[in-house]
């Protein structure tokens, strides 16, 4: 699924037989929808799971947690964000005969982890790699050269087949596979002396939704708004 504020994917992934379910990098504005179609579908989900910290949008994991009993908010033990479950590198999200490894893919965030499918087919990014580029580096702690040996090393391992499911897109991909990143990212193809001068030299403009997100972060915490959205994902 798709918002087009912040340009986030959000994924919706189930066991048929199960009907267990896990959603991963939920939008709070997007939420009901998600909740909708769940319901629809006949799903029961299990988790709602953050790649990390978005400061372009405010997650909408708190929001699912009401609007669906038995759901649990999850997020990496790193991003400094209060939720039902925190993971750690080489941990395992289960839904019916399918899990999710979480690899640690810290340099956007400290707490970025990508999330793998167990028989490696398919993997969700976040923000650490996008369709021919990454997430930037020059805020909420980030570092150009860890992020360069995180997905060299996390993602990059990968089958070459696997395909690469980023958090966000503003060019209009939704799919890439691990070898087309491998070979064709004009950032990650670099050396890590020249992505790292790379990446200090973007510039970038502040996210779009930062300003409702500061007051949050001092807190330590990922989401806003109401109720229990707080200080939990």
């Amino acid at each position: 699924m798709f918002e087009p504020v912040s340009c986030t994917y959000t994924y919706l992934l189930g066991d048929r037989e199960s009907r267990e379910a896990v959603l991963i990098d939920p939008v709070l504005e997007t939420a009901s929808r998600d909740a909708q179609l769940i319901k629809e579908l006949g799903l029961r989900l299990l988790y709602a799971v953050n790649t990390h910290c978005h400061a372009d949008h405010i997650t909408g994991s708190g929001l699912l947690r009401s609007l669906i009993p038995g759901c649990q908010s999850v997020i990496s033990r790193l991003s400094g964000a209060q939720a039902d479950l925190h993971i750690e590198d080489g941990d395992s999200i289960r839904f019916g005969r399918f899990a999710l490894e979480t690899r640690a893919s810290p340099g956007h965030t400290p707490g970025c982890v990508t999330f793998v499918l167990n028989d490696q087919s398919m993997a969700f990014t976040g923000d650490a790699l996008l369709i021919r580029g990454c997430g930037r580096t020059d805020f909420q702690q980030g570092c150009a050269k860890t992020l360069y040996h995180s997905v060299h090393e996390k993602i990059f391992t990968l089958p070459g087949d696997c395909l690469v499911y980023p958090a966000h897109d503003y060019h209009g991909f939704t799919v890439s596979t691990v070898e087309e990143e491998r070979t064709l990212n004009p950032r990650l193809t670099l050396s890590c002396e020249e992505f790292v001068k790379l990446m200090d030299n973007l510039n970038l403009p502040k996210p779009q939704q930062i300003g409702e997100l500061l007051g949050t972060w001092t807190s330590g915490s990922e989401g806003g708004g109401a109720g229990d959205l707080g200080s939990w994902v």
